[in-house]
């Protein structure tokens, strides 16, 4: 119904601003992220999402419409509510948030307050495909530490090692360095065996 609010700032706080549209005060709420990017302008203009409730009509606010699209599909998750989501965006950049639900990165929402580890998993279920699509991303991107990972394992079999062992060995060396060459994480993971 309200799809943006664009006037006077009236009030600003970290959980929510004021502001005057035509004499009518708005309350929004906002999430930190929100917040540290309001400019300390006069005029203001936040994209919305309205929340209707059968005891509440409540508005949330944001600077950018990326992040009402990540707070929308965060909604849509059975067990994230409103509240959830502004914690999350809150805790963690629109941009930060959808890369780690398209690579799966339970721990990186896990860490949000408020959220377990059923959860972490059931946004990364309900959300991933939906996130690759809407931004485009190639899946082969969050991945492509999984094929460095395959190609180590392989090797570290060939050479005569248990799958299982070898495994624990290179998710030790892919914890403390993602970046490393398929040949580095093979060293590494040989001085652990």
């Amino acid at each position: 119904m309200i799809t943006h609010l664009q006037g006077r700032l009236v009030e600003k706080h970290p959980t929510h601003v004021v502001i005057d549209c035509g004499g009518i005060g708005y309350f929004v709420n906002i999430s930190l992220h929100t917040y540290s990017q309001i400019p300390d302008a006069e005029n203001i203009r936040l994209f919305t999402h309205l929340q209707v409730k059968e005891d509440s009509h409540t508005l949330f606010g944001f600077i950018e419409a990326s992040e009402r699209e990540i707070f929308r599909l965060l909604l849509s998750v059975s067990g994230i509510g409103s509240s959830t989501a502004r914690t999350m965006l809150s805790s963690m950049t629109p941009h930060q948030t959808r890369d780690a639900i398209a690579q799966g990165d339970v721990p990186a929402i896990q860490a949000i307050k408020g959220i377990g580890a059923k959860t972490a998993q059931r946004v990364i279920l309900d959300l991933k495909d939906k996130v690759l699509k809407i931004y485009d991303l190639d899946e082969v991107y969050p991945n492509s530490n999984n094929t460095k990972k395959d190609e180590a394992l392989s090797a570290l079999e060939v050479l005569g090692f248990q799958r299982k062992q070898a495994e624990k060995a290179v998710d030790k060396v892919l914890g403390q360095d993602t970046s490393l060459s398929v040949e580095n994480i093979i060293k590494h993971a040989l001085k652990n065996l």
